[in-house]
C-alpha cells in the first residue's frame, strides 16, 4: 500500500488536502452529501470543480477505527482507484492506495 494523498479535517467535517499519482497532483476536497438510499455513498470527492470519486464510512473489524473508503476514477486512470483515507498523528488524515 502507498500513501497518495494528505488531508486534514475543518470543524465542519469537510477534508481538505493533496491527491498526487503519477497521473494527478491536484488539490481536492471530500464533502459528506445526503445518501438518496443504503448503496449510495456518504462522501463525494472533487478536484478543481470536477467529481473525482465517491467515499463509504467504515469501521475495521478488529479495531473499530472508523475510516472512509474511497472510489477514484478518472480518464487518465486505466481503472478506478480503491483507497482508504485513514487518521493518522496529528490530526492530518493518509489516503493509502490499495489494490
Amino acid at each position: 500500500m502507498a500513501q497518495i494523498g494528505t488531508f486534514t479535517r475543518t470543524e465542519d467535517g469537510i477534508f481538505n488536502g493533496t491527491i498526487r499519482t503519477l497521473n494527478i497532483n491536484v488539490k481536492a476536497t471530500i464533502r459528506s452529501v445526503t445518501r438518496d438510499n443504503d448503496r449510495a455513498p456518504d462522501y463525494r470527492v472533487a478536484a478543481n470543480g470536477v467529481e473525482l470519486g465517491a467515499g463509504w464510512s467504515r469501521a475495521a473489524k478488529d479495531s473499530g477505527a472508523e475510516y472512509l473508503s474511497l472510489k477514484l476514477d478518472d480518464p487518465s486512470f486505466t481503472g478506478p482507484v480503491y483507497a482508504s483515507l485513514v487518521q493518522g498523528d496529528n490530526g492530518e488524515h493518509k489516503l493509502i492506495w490499495s489494490r
